[in-house]
């Protein structure tokens, strides 16, 4: 008779007992986490409970805050779909992509942490919303997506994944982007949002037309929440949760005006919550700055890769442990062509926000989705009126600022700019002073002019 090995006694155990031999297998792979990240597309970063809306039913993302790590100083490089998702991928600036304006493919040749981890041995899946183009997906033995929120198979990918392997899992939600479904089909949620639970910021008009649009948004974030508490507990089901990183994030502020594409913390500011039981102590925040790029480097060196240096970011895995740490005294973002032409780059630390913008003759236009939302629709019938007042006129305005530079300790909205402000006149300098030292480093090139039709023509060479 055959020796009977643990992995073949495990095997027949499986076989025989089903679901009660999953938390004996999960012993067996444990020596290297697993990783999920789940992103939600054009979620705000203040539109759940966890960041203190008071309103959104947002019980399961609450819930993982509670017994994770909530970031409440985490920052996008971009606030547009497909150039966020290829920087967190590869760990790189969008430009320095090759792929930085709206659904610009990227390149062959650059480098993804999830093909790092499959050639470490991991079991790589995609599922949900892709915006990446061709050449990544070999990094991923799976690639699957649905309709209508794209987090409806999930749950079969944990199912079938093979279980002696640890793994990694790109669950992309469609969710919140537009058009609103979330009332809708088997997969309904069961308590849509009334107008009353909209909060209205500052720039928008508080007017129904906006207050409703906001609540069928919210019934969205609410929808991608439903689906985040089945992983939560398909994992503790499977007993791999505690030695499980999942990571729930955004990629782009709400599909509203002033949020998706611009670069103020409306929309590069994300939601940012790392449960992970073996390292992360429960209840733990942190308000350390952390910027998307840093999510490829903290993973790989977790998962004991030498990240290299294709990847631009910085580890954050001792604030995992320490939440007071610091790995970084600011972030950078960028806004290139989605749907309308811009160049304007920012720097923030945890006080000050600069912004300097190439073309400020160019007006800023929301993007095509949210133009044509009733949010918009609504300021453009007031603006015509004379009814919005100075912090709604943002969209409508020409020129526009050549710098902008915001307290944003002070003023969370970015309504009062200070760049011509003497006082704060040491402050711009040094804000200045550290865009032109990234801008050197990654070597970002300005373009010549504003192109009326396709991609930008850049100066210089894309790495």
């Amino acid at each position: 008779m055959p020796t009977l090995t643990r992995r073949n006694f495990l095997k027949s155990l499986t076989a025989a007992a089903g679901a009660l031999a999953l938390p004996c297998l999960a012993q067996t792979t444990a020596k290297r986490p697993n990783f999920i990240i789940i992103i939600g597309d054009d979620v705000g970063w203040n539109d759940l409970g966890a960041y203190g809306h008071p309103r959104i039913q947002t019980p399961n993302l609450d819930a993982m805050a509670g017994r994770g790590m909530r970031f409440d100083n985490a920052h996008l490089t971009t606030s547009s779909c497909s150039p966020s998702r290829c920087s967190i991928m590869t760990g790189r600036y969008p430009h320095n992509t090759g792929a930085g304006e709206l659904h610009q493919p990227l390149p062959e040749g650059q480098i993804t942490f999830a093909g790092e981890l499959q050639k470490a041995g991991y079991h790589t899946v995609a599922a949900g919303k892709w915006h990446l183009g061709d050449s990544p997906k070999p990094d991923f033995d799976t690639i699957v997506d649905s309709q209508p929120s794209g987090c409806e198979t999930w749950i079969q990918m944990l199912e079938e994944r093979p279980k002696d392997k640890p793994f990694f899992m790109w669950f992309a939600s469609h969710d919140a982007h537009r058009g609103w479904s979330a009332t809708e089909g088997k997969n309904a949620i069961a308590h849509p949002h009334e107008n009353s639970a909209a909060v209205v910021a500052p720039f928008f008009p508080d007017v129904p037309e906006v207050r409703r649009d906001l609540a069928m948004y919210y019934d969205e974030v609410s929808r991608l929440d439903d689906y985040t508490g089945k992983v939560l507990a398909e994992l503790q089901r499977q007993g791999v949760s505690d030695n499980t990183f999942v990571l729930f994030m955004s990629d782009n502020g709400r599909p509203f005006p002033r949020c998706k594409t611009r670069l103020y913390d409306s929309g590069l500011k994300t939601p940012f919550i790392v449960q992970y039981p073996a390292k992360v102590k429960a209840g733990a925040a942190t308000d350390s700055l952390v910027s998307a790029v840093d999510i490829a480097p903290t993973i790989l060196e977790m998962a004991g890769i030498n990240p290299g240096p294709a990847f631009q970011g910085k580890s954050f895995l001792r604030m995992l442990a320490d939440p007071g740490a610091t790995t970084r005294q600011y972030v950078y973002g960028e806004h290139n062509w989605h749907d309308y032409q811009a160049h304007e780059r920012s720097v923030r630390s945890k006080q000050y926000l600069f912004i300097t913008n190439a073309f400020p003759e160019l007006a800023a236009t929301p993007p095509a989705d949210a133009v044509r939302s009733a949010t918009f629709n609504a300021m453009q019938e007031l603006h015509k009126k004379g009814g919005l007042n100075e912090h709604q006129l943002d969209c409508f305005s020409t020129p526009r600022p050549p710098f902008e530079l915001f307290d944003v300790q002070k003023d969370p909205h970015c309504l009062k700019n200070l760049a011509d402000d003497p006082r704060h006149a040491a402050t711009l300098d040094a804000m200045k002073h550290q865009h032109r030292r990234w801008r050197a480093l990654t070597q970002d090139a300005v373009p010549k002019e504003p192109t009326p039709d396709g991609f930008h023509r850049q100066l210089g060479t894309r790495l």
